[in-house]
């Protein structure tokens, strides 16, 4: 029985974690929040103070890589994150920990550690993957392929206000200067850097909504796994 694969790929912001929830929840198949493991990592190696020596005690960093303690508990509502036990859901979508996780996604040796961990999602009924390499590096068997896009000002404004939802505060010039230097960081990473893949088919969200967004990945993915 063929396992069906949805990837969707693209940058920091661009709709993909909430999209990739619709698409899943409309097929009925697994969710893999890349991510979310990139900034589980990240947090992990913050906070026992080994992310500014990423070069320097890699082989350490790869370990706890290999061996992290997470846990996704589904309730109705959301899903709920653990790391070692303590509550992260909220945390790891933080500005500061998507710094974290793209500063580990740009390390050859940690993308490899999370490699099979993201591998082991393909299970039946069928898969779909959100994140920024899903359809280039660690899936590229799939059968239907989206990268999702926006441009950086759309994106920002988006942020700002689902920060200020979270009863955050806010600056959009910040918020825009942090997603312009991640683009650039994860587009320029020499290991599986952010681009679309040669089949996939391309969606700019800049000027519309999440409603139609939806619809045109789900016309797409039912043309490429019926």
């Amino acid at each position: 029985m063929t396992v069906h694969i949805i990837t969707i790929d693209g940058p920091s912001g661009s709709g993909k974690g909430t999209l990739a929830a619709k698409i899943a929840a409309h097929y009925q198949y697994n969710l893999l929040d890349s991510g979310a493991l990139y900034r589980l990592l990240g947090l992990s190696l913050a906070q026992k103070n080994l992310l500014e020596q990423l070069e320097t005690k890699l082989d350490e960093c790869v370990e706890i890589a290999t061996h992290l303690n997470i846990e996704f508990k589904s309730t109705e509502s959301s899903t709920i994150i653990l790391l070692d036990g303590a509550d992260v859901t909220n945390v790891i979508r933080t500005e500061e920990v998507g710094e974290y996780a793209s500063k580990v996604a740009a390390i050859p040796a940690l993308r490899k550690a999370l490699f099979d961990r993201q591998r082991a999602f393909i299970q039946s009924p069928g898969l779909v993957a959100d994140g920024r390499d899903m359809a280039t590096s660690i899936f590229p068997e799939a059968q239907a392929k989206i990268y999702l896009t926006a441009s950086a000002q759309s994106r920002a404004e988006r942020r700002v206000k689902q920060l200020q939802g979270m009863g955050l505060d806010a600056k959009i010039s910040d918020i825009l200067s942090n997603i312009e230097a991640r683009d650039k960081r994860d587009m320029e990473r020499t290991v599986a850097p952010l681009k679309p893949a040669e089949d996939a088919y391309i969606v700019d969200s800049s000027e519309i909504g999440i409603d139609e967004v939806f619809k045109l990945m789900v016309d797409y993915i039912d043309s490429r796994i019926k």
